[in-house]
């Protein structure tokens, strides 16, 4: 779990008065968005995908940025609603799909057919602009099984996928998917990820990523006990 509040002030002063309310670089989830999240917030609740999706939102968003040729009301929407088709596959099978030494392409297959479908109701209850809707469903039908990237869009969304592996909560999920240790589940997603990527921007916060958790496992981090 993240650190929300501290476990003491060290300086023994209020800083918080000087702490800026708008920086650059924090991100909210508003407005159309929040909409969308709302509607597929009860179909990701199985194998954290849920937790999962947020944070591939904020990944997201932050490589749009990057990219004023993105369109944001395409990429945002396609992220929160990738993986709403996992949950018309038996939960005790969603594994079975991504296992390392296994896999099944007809479930990925099944999740991305299904989670187009799906999306297609979300967006048309919510009156989602019919052009951007079916682009959105072009990227989530073929997200994980589809190799090449239709464009900036589709790339900007599988980029936000597969990054999010090696993030501290991809990587606690995974440990917990598989039974892995750390240092285990950063080699598998490290291998899963790097190499895999279509921008520059998601390959550096990858290799980001990893630089980090790597620090965390030498002797001389956990060394430092306690901190």
């Amino acid at each position: 779990m993240t650190k929300l509040q501290p476990l003491a002030n060290q300086y023994g002063h209020d800083v918080s008065t000087h702490v800026p309310d708008h920086p650059g670089g924090v991100i909210a989830l508003q407005g159309r968005d929040a909409a969308i999240w709302e509607q597929a917030a009860p179909l990701l609740a199985v194998r954290d995908n849920d937790a999962h999706t947020l944070y591939a939102y904020a990944l997201a968003t932050s490589f749009l940025a990057a990219h004023p040729e993105a369109e944001p009301a395409i990429v945002l929407p396609a992220i929160l609603l990738h993986d709403i088709g996992w949950s018309q596959v038996p939960p005790e099978e969603v594994l079975s799909a991504i296992a390392p030494g296994g896999g099944r392409p007809d479930l990925v297959l099944l999740h991305e057919k299904e989670g187009s479908r799906l999306a297609a109701g979300i967006l048309g209850d919510l009156g989602h602009d019919a052009g951007h809707t079916q682009r959105i469903l072009e990227i989530i039908d073929g997200h994980d099984s589809r190799r090449e990237a239709l464009g900036i869009d589709d790339a900007l969304v599988k980029d936000a996928d597969k990054t999010w592996r090696l993030s501290p909560h991809g990587l606690d999920t995974v440990m917990d998917w598989f039974g892995l240790d750390r240092g285990q589940a950063l080699r598998l997603c490290s291998a899963r990820v790097h190499g895999h990527l279509f921008t520059d921007e998601a390959r550096a916060v990858a290799r980001a990523f990893s630089a980090v958790e790597s620090a965390s496992a030498w002797d001389q981090r956990r060394a430092l006990t306690g901190r």
